[in-house]
């Protein structure tokens, strides 16, 4: 094993390179990730002895999205970007080997991939519009591509996870693995290297975004149908327009069209609040002073002064999980 970064390691089994990244608790993608998928790529493609490379994760869970600390700090090289191409345009294929959630950041890095297992559990999804954002490093120009538009529409606009049976189903993996994943993914890699399988790169398919070209009701029709849910709300229209331009325009073009609209959700005011309330809500729940591993006490009753709207809430919170209630 060879330690590219602290976060990344590259180890070979037999003629399959496994990039390894261990960056707890999360596998978020810190600048560490990021260097280490372009640095550990770099080596297993000048590596004679490998011919495909398999993206793995230690941990609970495959790379589950951006590091979100870094929103709104100077950008640190190299990019998403750098990364997302090195495994779409290498010249040999690349694997991504799923457990846990592979989501936002983490979904696009495998979306790069030129193909994708996971196991039965894992789960999937793009939730960037619950912080005001698009899934800003090709998700919205690569997903449709796989899964057809309206699949994608729903997916970027609500936020939502989805199971690795769905994910199967509609295209968005290529098989799931039932037993040990690191030895399923080399087993699946080694038969595309026996089979001389083709680099797959979702920016080259088309024919799910071509049968909704020319279809403008599509969209307008989903539009109606979130309507009440979305109003008043930027980043739904906007993760919309970013499937339109994937349906409508060139992939570069796409591409160039996300990245301009993310960077109008992310600067502006409504995805800031947005991103406030997702850690306060994180930080309210951590007491100071209480370590982790405190034990809870058993509360095996309860009586509350006052049985107003606020204390026959409290009251019926309690009882509803069992504890009696003196009011």
């Amino acid at each position: 094993m060879t330690a590219i970064t602290d976060m990344v390691d590259l180890e070979k089994c037999g003629n399959v390179a496994l990039l390894v990244v261990d960056n707890p608790p999360v596998n978020a993608l810190s600048q560490g990730v990021r260097q280490g998928l372009v640095d550990g790529l770099a080596a297993a493609n000048a590596d004679d002895e490998v011919a495909a490379v398999v993206l793995v994760c230690k941990g609970r869970t495959f790379i589950a999205g951006a590091d979100i600390t870094e929103f709104g700090k100077p950008p640190q090289p190299p990019s998403l970007f750098d990364a997302i191409n090195g495994l779409e345009d290498g010249p040999k294929p690349t694997i991504a080997a799923i457990h846990g959630t592979a989501l936002g950041g983490g979904f696009e890095v495998a979306l790069a991939c030129h193909y994708r297992v996971a196991v039965p559990s894992a789960r999937f999804g793009f939730p960037e519009v619950k912080l005001g954002l698009l899934p800003g490093a090709g998700g919205t120009q690569r997903l449709p591509r796989l899964v057809g538009p309206e699949r994608a529409l729903e997916v970027v606009t609500s936020g939502n996870m989805f199971s690795t049976t769905e994910a199967l189903e509609s295209g968005a993996i290529d098989e799931i693995i039932e037993g040990d994943l690191v030895d399923g993914a080399v087993a699946f890699a080694q038969k595309l290297i026996a089979d001389g399988a083709p680099l797959k790169k979702i920016r080259d398919l088309d024919e799910k975004v071509s049968a909704a070209r020319g279809k403008p009701e599509i969209f307008a029709e989903f539009r109606r149908k979130i309507a009440r849910k979305s109003r008043n709300f930027e980043a739904p229209e906007l993760n919309i327009q970013c499937i339109e331009a994937a349906v409508n325009l060139p992939f570069d073009e796409g591409i160039a069209k996300e990245r301009e609209l993310f960077g109008k959700l992310v600067s502006g005011q409504q995805s800031a609040a947005q991103r406030y309330y997702f850690f306060a809500e994180r930080q309210a729940n951590k007491i100071p002073d209480v370590p982790r591993g405190t034990p809870q006490k058993t509360i095996e009753s309860c009586g509350i002064l006052g049985a107003g709207t606020m204390g026959g809430g409290i009251s019926m919170n309690f009882a509803n999980v069992g504890v009696p209630v003196t009011i």
